[in-house]
């Protein structure tokens, strides 16, 4: 059973989490100007529409992304607008009904729109000479877990039913041991967000969490307020990146020069600057067989979620 205390903590962390109240990591000045949360005007063509999965929360993606867009409105010679939603699924949304020019996305929201409505990948981030990322189980860092087997009976973030760090990987890592995320633990939840995932297992909210790498990487070496009081206690095989991706109905002279201008960016002085920040070496084209790993994944997955039904 739940200790009382545990629960309140649980429901304290639902509330927050649903009313996108826990506590950013750093106070940062940014503009807001060029964010969109609410309905999209395609009205105006002379601007260019990028939207961004809930990876990290809203004010920490405009922060993180801020400088890129700036440089690409500058590049593109046209406003760059911020699209932001609370799920993946309704990036994928957007970008299967062009509301959006572009969209960076989870490696499995990628796999999604491709099968369902043919979205396409445009670059890469390389990081760390390599166009791969891993997912990580976090506990607290004077937890006495130190294998995913012990986590069974306990409490749990997930990131979203689409994230392929934050979601599929955990649950392929429970398929792997013959169990199931419904029974393995006591008790799950979605906080759409990496970074909510590691504060909620800092503050001691949950037990463990499936997170991102290259979130945790990128806190713990700029702001390691959260990931400081976090463990790793598994690390899984590398995965495709999370990509930048488009609609297959682009205009392809649009999509030529965005591809060019990302491709390049790291050749450029104040290109560099920008992604030597945000911890990515360069941009690159990439082949779609880099997500195969992800797909064999999904499978084992959804089998064993046939054969338990």
């Amino acid at each position: 059973m739940i200790s009382e205390k545990k629960m309140i903590l649980l429901v304290i962390l639902s509330f927050v989490i649903i009313s996108g109240c826990l506590e950013p990591e750093g106070v940062v000045k940014v503009n807001l100007s060029n964010r969109t949360t609410d309905n999209i005007d395609n009205s105006d063509e002379q601007i260019l529409r990028i939207a961004v999965s809930s990876i990290i929360s809203p004010d920490e993606t405009l922060v993180y992304y801020q400088d890129m867009f700036d440089y690409l409105s500058l590049k593109m010679d046209v406003p760059v607008k911020l699209v932001q939603r609370k799920t993946y699924q309704e990036v994928n949304d957007l970008v299967r009904k062009n509301s959006v020019d572009a969209a960076f996305v989870c490696s499995l929201a990628f796999i999604d729109g491709k099968d369902q409505f043919g979205m396409e990948l445009l670059v890469v981030p390389i990081v760390r000479g390599e166009p791969r990322y891993y997912s990580y189980i976090i506990v607290p860092d004077d937890s006495n877990i130190k294998l995913l087997e012990e986590l069974k009976g306990k409490t749990f973030a997930f990131t979203d039913p689409l994230s392929n760090s934050g979601k599929l990987s955990p649950e392929y890592m429970i398929a792997k041991i013959g169990e199931n995320p419904e029974t393995f633990f006591k008790l799950t939840f979605f906080t759409y967000s990496h970074d909510k995932s590691i504060q909620a297992v800092a503050e001691k909210m949950v037990d463990g969490a499936a997170v991102d790498s290259l979130v945790w990487d990128f806190k713990n070496a700029t702001y390691p307020r959260f990931t400081s009081r976090t463990r790793i206690i598994s690390k899984s095989p590398p995965y495709g990146i999370p990509p930048l991706v488009v609609s297959k109905d682009i205009d392809p002279v649009l999509k030529e020069k965005l591809r060019k201008i990302l491709l390049q960016m790291h050749e450029d002085k104040k290109g560099k600057e920008i992604l030597d920040r945000i911890m990515i070496d360069r941009f690159s084209e990439a082949n779609d067989s880099l997500y195969d790993s992800v797909r064999e994944m999904k499978k084992v997955v959804s089998d064993a979620k046939t054969k338990d039904t």
